[in-house]
């Protein structure tokens, strides 16, 4: 999925049409109450991957939120992450429940210098076990100024398919739509610890729109 301008992501297209299409035939056969419950699920499914716009934050210090939903950890360690082994970061992890937007966003600007994908379980993605446990793909963003920031998409337990559009090598500005996590699940984003934190656990955050932290 490219065009930022498409309000469904591409990959509900395949859901969208065949929820649609058993509608449209329960619907023929005049069985009026599967082909309304056919008819919510459709409407459902298409919310579901909605890919609204996002007014991005001008202040390029400001890194944004990488997904929709509620702030459910944040906590400063040296965490095990594929690419560094001894550097401290923040952890800020957020939940997406299936009433989300499911579309994750760059947290700030840079370039994509690293990424790493790893088959795993499928925990609910609220529990803290499940930031190593689970299915994840890891993406290592290079800011202009060289700071690392570390983006994990985190699979669930009913959310069992990651999608990234992006590659290693390009360039994303902050708020750039760069994957999805189908069915709700977690995205956790790792900034370094000096950076000045903007958010509290609890809190309900929009991918692209709200400051998470900011660069120091």
């Amino acid at each position: 999925m490219r065009g930022d301008s498409i309000p469904i992501v591409r990959e509900g297209y395949p859901f969208i049409g065949l929820v649609a299409f058993l509608t449209f035939i329960l619907a023929i056969l005049h069985l009026q109450v599967p082909a309304l419950l056919g008819l919510a699920t459709t409407f459902f499914v298409t919310y579901f991957f909605r890919n609204p716009d996002r007014i991005v934050p001008t202040d390029p210090d400001a890194v944004v939120a990488p997904a929709d939903g509620k702030v459910i950890a944040i906590e400063t360690n040296k965490p095990a992450l594929p690419f560094f082994s001894q550097e401290e970061f923040t952890r800020i992890s957020i939940f997406m429940s299936i009433f989300d937007v499911h579309v994750n966003r760059a947290p700030c600007a840079g370039c994509i210098e690293d990424m790493k994908y790893f088959r795993g379980k499928f925990i609910a993605a609220q529990k803290e076990k499940s930031s190593e446990k689970n299915e994840r793909n890891c993406i290592l963003l290079k800011t202009k100024s060289g700071s690392p920031v570390v983006v994990v998409q985190i699979a669930g337990l009913i959310a069992r398919r990651i999608v990234c559009w992006k590659k290693v090598g390009e360039g994303v500005n902050a708020g750039e739509r760069i994957g999805m996590i189908r069915f709700g699940s977690r995205v956790d984003v790792f900034v370094p610890a000096t950076w000045r934190l903007e958010v509290r656990v609890g809190a309900r955050v929009r991918a692209g729109e709200d400051v998470i932290c900011r660069q120091m």
